[in-house]
C-alpha cells in the first residue's frame, strides 16, 4: 500500500494539520544553531532562579554542539547545576562499553568535542556528565528521579523511527513500547546499515551489534522534546511520524503528542527533491 503522506509537498508537509509542530529552517547550520541556542538560554534562565537544568543529549545530531560550546565559553554561562545525560551508546560483543577510543564511540565525542571544548571554570562535575551503563540499567531511571525530571530531550530519528536505540517492535502495543526504561538490546539491521553509511564509511561488518539505550520511557516524561532531521532519507521519516499512525513499529509516532514537542527540519528535507 502506497502512503500519500509521502508525496506530500513542502507547503501540504507544514500545512495538512501535522501530529506535532514541524518547523522548517533554512539548513543544517540554522537548526543545529536553533538547538544550541535553546539549550543555552534553558540553562541561563535556570541559573538565574537557582534552579538544576537536566537535559537528555544524543550523538546524532551533533552539529549543535559546536554552536553550545562557543555560546557557553562566550557568553561565560556556568554548566556547574547542570546535567547531561546522554541518550545511548554502542556496546561490543560481549555487551559491555566499547573503548571510548571506538571511531564511533558516543562517549569518546562528547569528552572530545563538548566536555573537553568548554572552560573547566564553567564545566559541570564529571558525575553529572552521564552515559548509560549496560552494567547499571537502573541509575538513569532513578537518578532523573532523583533530580525531578528531565527539562528538554534533545535527538534526532532513525530511519526505521527510533530516537535514541529505542528500535521498532511491531510486537508491542503502543502502551508497553512506551513503558520500557534504559536497557540493552541489539541493534536492528536497518540502523547498523543507515548509520554505516551515515557515521562509518559504509563499513557495516564492523559496525557494532548491541548498544545501550536510555528509554522511551524517560524520553516520553522529559517536559519538552526537540527533535531535529537533515539527512535525505528524512524526507520519509518526517513524513511518516507527521502524518502516519502512531505504532511501535515506528516508536517516534508514539511521542507526537507529547503537550510541548516540536520538529525542527531543513528546506532540503521539506523538499521532495533536490
Amino acid at each position: 500500500m502506497r502512503h500519500e503522506y509521502y508525496s506530500y509537498t513542502r507547503d501540504e508537509l507544514v500545512g495538512n494539520n501535522p501530529k506535532l509542530p514541524v518547523i522548517i529552517m533554512e539548513d543544517n547550520a540554522a537548526v543545529f544553531k536553533s538547538m544550541a541556542v535553546e539549550m543555552a538560554e534553558e540553562i541561563k534562565a535556570h541559573n538565574e532562579r537557582g534552579e538544576k537544568t537536566v537535559f537528555i543529549c544524543p550523538v546524532g545530531p551533533v552539529g549543535q554542539y559546536p554552536f553550545f560550546v562557543e555560546i557557553v565559553n562566550k557568553e561565560r554561562i556556568s554548566l556547574k547545576n547542570v546535567w547531561f545525560i546522554n541518550m545511548d551508546e554502542y556496546l561490543d560483543d560481549e555487551k559491555k562499553w566499547i573503548p571510548e577510543t571506538h571511531p564511533l564511540s558516543f562517549r569518546g565525542f562528547m569528552n572530545r568535542e563538548v566536555y573537553g571544548k568548554i572552560d573547566e571554570e564553567l564545566l559541570m562535575p564529571k558525575e553529572q556528565r552521564i552515559f548509560p551503563d549496560p552494567e547499571n540499567v537502573t541509575y538513569i531511571p532513578e537518578i532523573i528521579e532523583k533530580l525531578g525530571g528531565v527539562d528538554i530531550c534533545f535527538g534526532g530519528i532513525g530511519i526505521n523511527g527510533h530516537v535514541a536505540f529505542n528500535e521498532a517492535d511491531s510486537s508491542m502495543s503502543g502502551e508497553e513500547f512506551l513503558n520500557q526504561k534504559t536497557r540493552v538490546l541489539e541493534v536492528t539491521k536497518e540502523t547498523r546499515t543507515a548509520n554505516a553509511i551515515g557515521d562509518f564509511g559504509g563499513a557495516l561488518e564492523d559496525m557494532p551489534h548491541y548498544c545501550v539505550t536510555i528509554g522511551i520511557y524517560e524520553i516520553a516524561h522529559a517536559r519538552k522534546i526537540r527533535l531535529g532531521c537533515f539527512r535525505n532519507w528524512h524526507r520519509a521519516v518526517v513524513r511518516r511520524v507527521a502524518y502516519g499512525e502512531p505504532t511501535a513499529d515506528f516508536p517516534v509516532s508514539l511521542l507526537t503528542n507529547h503537550p510541548d514537542i516540536n520538529l525542527k527540519i531543513t528546506e532540503f528535507v521539506a523538499a521532495l527533491e533536490g
